[in-house]
């Protein structure tokens, strides 16, 4: 990047990183105090990922919505920071940072895809 770019790019990653932080562990919290107000331990056994559950178990206040919801965000945040940087990479016409970038994707893809292939 250059300096004027990498300027301008590192606050709106930095306020990206916070807020994303603050948005998990806000979900987090919930969810533990939603179980803990239940009476469920948070160390019971959590039920399976189901994305498509994760929106009716928050509107119908299960903790395990907003607990998924939480973890979905955590993971989400250095996605994210490797997405916009890739971005102002191109827009820099940087392309052999672009396609560190693109590469780091597919290596956290592959992780992902081989985690769900491979499910017990």
């Amino acid at each position: 990047m250059t300096a004027n770019t990498n300027r301008d790019l590192e606050p709106v990653l930095g306020r990206l990183l916070v807020l994303l932080t603050y948005v998990s562990v806000g979900l987090l919290t919930i969810g533990v105090v939603m179980m803990l107000a239940q009476g469920i331990s948070p160390l019971a056994t959590a039920p399976p990922f189901d994305p498509g559950t994760i929106v009716p178990d928050i509107l119908a206040l299960r903790p395990t919505g907003f607990l998924w919801l939480g973890l979905l965000a955590v993971l989400a945040t250095p996605i994210a920071r490797v997405v916009i940087a890739g971005v102002g990479f191109a827009r820099d016409r940087q392309w052999a940072m672009v396609l560190v970038a693109i590469g780091t994707l597919i290596v956290i893809a592959a992780g992902v895809a081989s985690a769900v292939l491979t499910e017990v």
